[in-house]
């Protein structure tokens, strides 16, 4: 379809994210995809967080054209500080009660309104797949919905094996014991298509101990309602997960690997959206200038993503095992990074290392990570960070915290061959060790060497007959029009 359609006969997809910039990114740049197919985006952000992301991009960033719209719905909290994350618990637990009433009325507004002010009237709802309500929602108006899951196929494969944990007994633990007594290592045998997978690389929420628990809650009702939805799409690409992708498709109506977004946007020279960005936190692009001063392949970045925090004793080992390795390095601290306290680091630690650390609150984290002077990345295993690695050809130091970072530093390690997992228990001196092998051991000249051919296969999927091109096309022509 051509984007020049005249606005009312556009398809009209509304795009609503989980509010967790991990989520929220993914999500944007599938709505830019959307847009640059033709269809009219409105993009739903919590009031919170539309303050927060116009605080760091200035008062008209979210302008957006006369195509691609934004509007808020409340998430229910209390005021809090515009400079910090929300707590996780109440967000989730106001997403289950609070947000289907005004998401509801916020479509049935959008349809009203599309006589007085233009817009067309919505015929479809991209959700986070962790936002089940939004399929009542959908339902209620009769049109398609499609689940964004942006986690790793094997993620999602993990998460659908709930129902059947909870059956079993496995989860939730019946105490907080069960964490420390050897539990976790017990072999989870019969989940399609992966082998070898002990409780500890299934995602977090298996650990929980209460059935209660609101992320557990959440995680149940969103694998629960995902089946429901006309199609789910899944942020990769074929050819790394088609095991698991092949095992998934018989678990939905329909489902597409669609990914790396950013390699698919970045095949349209139509870059009217490049401006509208999303970022919780005020990007320092400082970074890239000192960068720019590095040789190839020398720096080791470092970065824990956008949500998880350290406690200051692995923070402390984090910083002396970069200060002893001796290398350059970009670490990128945000303001709530160290748990219950501010992140300020010795000042020895910042005399040793003045000459060549740089650190930094956030940062551009693709243009960094293709930056020729990355050598390595020192990553929790998000999956938006494993996905821009590969793309950006860096191999991987894995200290996986939370969520779902475990089963993607499992694949990482050992199916994809391009990251190295470091203790849970990090030690400075095992830091070294690990940076050395990375930066100039065999170890670290394989995973490059294998890290650039998952490069080319990402940037073969995301070209025109690619598999993540062609997935999209599909998409749209089979569920969305």
């Amino acid at each position: 379809m051509d984007s020049k359609t005249v606005g009312a006969h556009k398809p009209h997809a509304v795009c609503i994210s989980t509010p967790f910039q991990s989520h929220i990114t993914p999500m944007l740049k599938f709505a830019k995809l959307l847009h640059l197919k033709g269809f009219y985006i409105t993009f739903v952000n919590t009031e919170f967080n539309h303050q927060r992301f116009l605080q760091c991009g200035g008062p008209n960033s979210l302008d957006g054209l006369p195509d691609f719209r934004f509007e808020t719905i409340p998430d229910s909290l209390p005021p809090s500080n515009f400079t910090a994350n929300q707590d996780l618990h109440s967000l989730v637990d106001s997403i289950m009660k609070n947000f289907l009433a005004p998401f509801s009325d916020l479509l049935k507004k959008l349809n009203t309104a599309n006589t007085s002010n233009n817009n067309p009237p919505v015929t479809c709802v991209i959700s986070s797949g962790f936002m089940p309500f939004t399929v009542t929602a959908a339902k209620e108006l009769g049109i398609p919905i499609v689940m964004l899951f942006a986690i790793s196929a094997c993620a999602l494969m993990c998460l659908m094996q709930l129902p059947s944990l909870r059956d079993k007994g496995f989860t939730p633990l019946k105490g907080e014991s069960y964490l420390t007594n050897g539990y976790l290592d017990t072999v989870i045998d019969w989940i399609p298509s992966m082998k070898e997978i002990r409780m500890r690389d299934l995602p977090t929420v298996v650990r929980a101990t209460d059935p209660n628990d609101v992320v557990f809650k959440i995680a149940f009702e969103a694998v629960e309602r995902a089946p429901e939805a006309s199609a789910v799409v899944i942020h990769t690409f074929d050819a790394l997960e088609q095991e698991v992708l092949d095992a998934l498709y018989p678990m939905f109506p329909r489902l597409y690997a669609i990914g790396p977004q950013q390699l698919l946007l970045n095949q349209s020279p139509n870059d009217s959206l490049k401006s509208i960005g999303c970022s919780l936190w005020k990007e320092d692009t400082e970074c890239l200038h000192w960068l720019n001063s590095k040789a190839p392949n020398s720096v080791v970045y470092v970065n824990f993503g956008s949500i998880y925090g350290l406690t200051p004793q692995q923070m402390l080992e984090f910083a002396w095992g970069l200060a002893n390795s001796k290398y350059l390095f970009l670490w990128i601290i945000r303001p709530d990074l160290v748990i219950g306290e501010s992140a300020i680091l010795p000042t020895e630690f910042m005399e040793e290392t003045k000459e060549r650390g740089l650190i930094a609150s956030w940062c551009p984290q693709e243009e960094v990570l293709n930056h020729s002077s990355i050598g390595v990345f020192l990553t929790h295993c998000g999956w938006n960070s494993i996905l821009e690695s590969v793309c950006a050809g860096v191999p991987m130091l894995c200290w996986p915290i939370s969520s779902d970072h475990h089963i993607n530093c499992k694949y990482t390690c050992d199916e994809w061959g391009i990251g190295m997992k470091i203790d849970d228990d990090i030690k400075r001196e095992g830091l070294v060790e690990n940076v050395k092998e990375l930066m100039e051991g065999d170890t670290g000249q394989k995973m490059k060497k294998k890290v650039m051919e998952w490069k080319r296969l990402a940037k073969a999927a995301s070209e025109p007959h690619g598999s993540s091109s062609m997935n999209l096309n599909n998409l749209i022509t089979e569920v969305l029009l």
